[in-house]
């Protein structure tokens, strides 16, 4: 699973984190504490992780508790390729 959470931390560093941060965002940093994601980035995620692991996220499952760390999300992805 730390290729899977270095994956979406790329693509997280990529795509929403402009300029060097001071501290680097730690594996179970909330992405909306620290601003990292607003509900458009969520959404771009959501469809990254669909596409990049071949899941799909329901409605009901759209909550910080699945997608607001890389640790959150490692969890996440492994309960849905186990199910």
């Amino acid at each position: 699973m730390d290729e899977v959470k270095g994956e979406v931390r790329r693509f997280i560093e990529d795509n929403f984190i402009m300029g060097a941060r001071a501290v680097p965002l730690a594996d179970g940093d909330s992405f909306l504490e620290h601003h990292v994601l607003d509900s458009t980035g969520f959404l771009e995620l959501i469809t990254y992780l669909e596409e990049t692991f071949s899941i799909k996220v329901g409605d009901d499952e759209m909550i910080p508790e699945n997608l607001d760390s890389l640790d959150s999300i490692v969890q996440f992805l492994a309960r849905k390729r186990a199910g």
